[in-house]
């Protein structure tokens, strides 16, 4: 007796797990940095330099390790998240290096290559042992505690070129706000997705406006106040402008009311307003902004900000080159706020745009695994999560090219800076783990066989 069309079996829906796919896109960002870092020495020195086999193999080894964590056991990540990082991280080292070049006696890139060894390995400890997300929903309470120590700590140091956002011992200096979003971010994502309902369907009506009643919104309202008002003591002006955007954001995507966005907007007119007019720090920040030119004007020579604006001006569409411009005339912060001023002048207008692009397809694909998941903490976590990543490329590059005022940010991945560059890399793993949640098979279809359970595909 021969079996029907009705008695088969349904045709089975394998999913690729993509993993040779980011193996060769790992590849490429490798060669790509390679290539940038011996371009840099043939500009500068008509030399391949020294030390390029190192580089390449350091680099390389990093990105090895931190493939074979996510293949072992976050095998269904999305494959674009960890070839990005690897590429922007590397294409930030060959830019400090190419700095370093005009400054003999202040060399950051060895510094540089210590943190991303660093950040890299966080990345795999994450991966690793980090095996569901929702684990941190249950320290919600514990990591906002965490995030307002952080934050009030530089408190009690002296400040650096106008903000007290460090803690320097020694020679070793650490920016605990940068792991403070993280934190919060986990909060905002465990609060919301816990009190979602009530914050929408609950309260006053006042006109179009559905408002929460203060039970409901008080407490996160109260963290997000403590949280601005300690970085204004500070001076953090972008730290503050990126807690206030994750807050509004998250509110929006938890709630769905378009009302939050007007709201937010209005407080933030507010704020700047009232903080740009007290603080003299920031007021003076403004008024560079309000006129770059004021400096030269004045016979005093271009400001930080002008030579930035010369800087995007002399690159052009295609930039002069790797190692041929002058953003070192920006002075002490080309290498940390300013090194966005760097690519554009050696890179043009077209790398500035694949730069962008990079980033653009972080921030989607985190936002496309959140989406993608059934639980609410997960989808908030990561949507405010690659919020952080996009807010902090406006804000700097909107201050780098004049749209914004200064705010002093670390562009992620490419800049100077070690707490930014950790924080960043442990943005990429949780991402990553969402991303390996979103698209791994439900158990229910593999059990019917519509999706098998074993992947033989690692393509």
């Amino acid at each position: 007796m021969t079996a029907t069309t009705a008695d088969a079996p349904p045709p089975e829906l394998r999913l690729p797990k993509r993993r040779g796919v980011e193996l060769v896109l790992l590849i490429g960002a490798v060669l790509i940095s390679v290539y940038g870092y011996i371009d840099v020495g043939l500009a500068k020195n008509d030399a391949v330099p020294a030390d390029t086999l190192k580089y390449g193999a350091g680099l390389g080894l990093l990105a090895l390790l931190a493939h074979l964590a996510v293949r072992f056991r976050a095998p269904y990540a999305d494959p674009l998240l960890l070839p990005i990082a690897v590429l922007l991280n590397g294409i930030g080292l060959v830019l400090i290096y190419r700095l370093d070049l005009e400054t003999p006696g202040d060399t950051a890139a060895p510094a540089q290559l210590i943190w991303s060894t660093l950040a890299v390995a966080l990345f795999i400890c994450c991966v690793l042992f980090l095996r569901d997300h929702r684990i941190l929903q249950q320290y919600t309470y514990l990591s906002v505690a965490a995030a307002l120590v952080l934050m009030i700590i530089p408190i009690f140091f002296p400040a650096v070129n106008g903000a007290k956002i460090w803690i320097r011992v020694g020679g070793f200096s650490i920016q605990p706000g940068e792991f403070a979003k993280i934190l919060l971010a986990v909060f905002f994502a465990a609060y919301l997705s816990a009190n979602r309902n009530a914050l929408s369907y609950t309260g006053r009506r006042i006109w179009r406006l559905q408002l929460p009643t203060m039970r409901v919104l008080a407490p996160v309202l109260a963290i997000w106040v403590i949280s601005v008002g300690v970085l204004v003591l500070e001076r953090d002006l972008g730290t503050s402008l990126l807690f206030f955007g994750l807050f509004v954001i998250m509110l929006y995507v938890a709630t769905g009311r378009l009302s939050w966005i007007a709201i937010g907007m209005v407080m933030a007119a507010f704020g700047a307003f009232v903080v740009g007019s007290l603080e003299p720090h920031i007021r003076g920040r403004v008024e560079d902004w309000l006129h770059p030119f004021a400096s030269i004007d004045a016979g005093q020579g271009a400001n930080q900000l002008a030579q930035s604006l010369f800087s995007f001006a002399a690159g052009g569409i295609l930039g002069a080159g790797l190692g041929l411009g002058h953003s070192i005339l920006i002075g002490f912060a080309v290498k940390s706020d300013f090194i966005l001023a760097t690519a554009g002048e050696e890179l043009g207008l077209a790398g500035l745009a694949v730069l962008f692009l990079l980033y653009a397809l972080v921030v989607a694909r985190g936002y496309r695994a959140g989406l993608a998941l059934r639980d609410s903490f997960g989808r908030l976590l990561a949507i405010g999560l690659s919020s952080i990543l996009a807010i902090q490329v406006f804000v700097i590059a909107g201050g780098v090219m004049g749209l914004i005022p200064l705010t002093g940010m670390a562009m992620p991945f490419l800049a100077q800076g070690g707490s930014s560059l950790v924080t960043n890399w442990v943005i990429v793993a949780l991402l990553i783990r969402i991303s390996d949640s979103a698209r791994r098979p439900d158990p229910g279809l593999v059990e019917t066989g519509i999706i098998a359970p074993i992947v033989e595909d690692e393509s």
